[in-house]
């Protein structure tokens, strides 16, 4: 049986061709996945937990970029019990790290995203346009999110345990095809 999240009308439709556009398919994936996440959490905005949730599901090299199965099954868990409502207080509220400006244009395909996970979407985009690539991947999004020390996905993986200093240092390692086994 599948449980249908219904769209709300303060959210933009889930996968607007507008923002998947330079995203490989499976980054547009985890984008309609985030944004999901966060209908069904009840929350206003996609924030970049929901990113970093949805990424580290569906993305293998993400995952391999993890201390072992041991972290990424912490990191899993946290997500989870943030996922829903679980020691949190952020159900409600917009993600907004004060690292980048506020979205002035809640209506279009980005204004339901928050202004922390729209940047990162964005900083993807370009990194990858400057390896060469037309689209951003996953490894691409997780080095973006980590770019930004206090958005709520650098928050969840500190209480998780995890470095998100290392991570990004390993994601573009493999980025830029030094290590592509791990």
């Amino acid at each position: 049986m599948h449980n249908r999240t219904p769209w709300t009308p303060e959210q933009a439709p889930p996968n607007p061709a507008d923002d998947a556009a330079p995203l490989t398919d499976e980054l547009a994936a985890v984008a309609t996945g985030a944004r999901r996440r966060a209908v069904r959490d009840g929350d206003r905005h996609t924030d970049t937990a929901h990113l970093l949730h949805s990424l580290v599901e569906s993305d293998p090299e993400v995952r391999e970029v993890f201390d072992g199965g041991h972290q990424l099954a912490r990191v899993l868990g946290y997500l989870v019990q943030r996922s829903i409502g679980y020691g949190l207080r952020w159900q409600g509220t917009r993600e907004d790290s004060g690292a980048f400006p506020a979205l002035r244009k809640p209506g279009t395909g980005t204004g339901a995203w928050s202004p922390s996970a729209a940047a990162a979407i964005g900083r993807a985009v370009r990194t990858a346009a400057q390896r060469g690539r037309a689209r951003a991947g996953g490894l691409d999004l997780l080095a973006a999110l980590m770019a930004d020390p206090r958005c709520r996905a650098v928050e969840v993986l500190e209480r998780a345990g995890a470095d998100p200093a290392r991570l990004a240092a390993r994601a573009a390692h493999r980025l830029t095809g030094a290590d592509r086994t791990g």
